[in-house]
């Protein structure tokens, strides 16, 4: 009888740890790297070259702030957190053409930047974007391109956030354009009437619309 009283005993305990263990919360592990997307196979974040300017930037999420300036009615600055938090983010898959003659296909996830335009209010004569990175690169897009493509502002890509060398906190995907349209580290956004503003491999030579269907080589 003293057996079975143990055995019971033994049983409920048992039973008891197992209910108790089924209402933990699970614990959040890193996001894996997805390798294919709705059937299309992407590229791996490791398949880029490093060809940044002043190598990769370590921004501090903490103290990051993204500025909308120019000719705007309202300025704004937003935390990093808060721009994942406060506008909807979309996935795309597009493929990044370098002018060295490699490219990568990667889904990408972020916001669009007609959305945190919209915010600022772009004044009537606002016909380009330029965008700024914390290593001093820029670049220019005109803003009608910007809505037309629903240009965005990716965080993430492959299911993953940016790593340090890929961008983070914020790259630009800059759909149907070499490469180097695809500025990384992005601080500011400024809107502009200068229509011929030339980013940094703009003014080395590069032309300045950039469309991958043309010659990268300025007039």
């Amino acid at each position: 009888m003293a057996t079975l009283l143990t055995a019971l005993s033994i049983s409920i305990t048992a039973l008891i740890g197992c209910a108790e263990g089924g209402t933990k919360e699970p614990g959040e592990l890193e996001p894996v790297e997805v390798t294919e997307y709705e059937g299309q196979n992407l590229s791996s974040v490791r398949a880029f070259r490093e060809n940044s300017i002043k190598g990769p930037q370590y921004v501090n999420k903490s103290t990051y702030r993204l500025m909308i300036t120019g000719l705007v009615s309202q300025e704004q600055s937003y935390e990093y957190d808060e721009i994942l938090e406060t506008f909807l983010s979309y996935k795309k898959v597009v493929t990044l053409f370098c002018v060295e003659g490699w490219h990568v296909t990667i889904l990408w996830e972020g916001v669009l930047v007609s959305d945190l335009l919209n915010d600022a209010q772009p004044t009537d004569e606002a016909n380009t974007v330029i965008f700024h990175a914390s290593d001093g690169y820029t670049t220019s897009l005109p803003l009608d391109y910007i809505g037309e493509k629903n240009i965005m502002l990716a965080h993430s890509m492959n299911n993953v956030t940016l790593p340090p060398e890929r961008g983070f906190p914020f790259q630009l995907v800059a759909e149907s354009k070499w490469g180097y349209k695809w500025i990384k580290w992005v601080t500011e956004i400024e809107l502009s009437a200068d229509e011929n503003y030339e980013g940094y491999w703009e003014r080395r030579g590069y032309a300045n619309n950039a469309d991958i269907n043309e010659s990268f080589v300025g007039d």
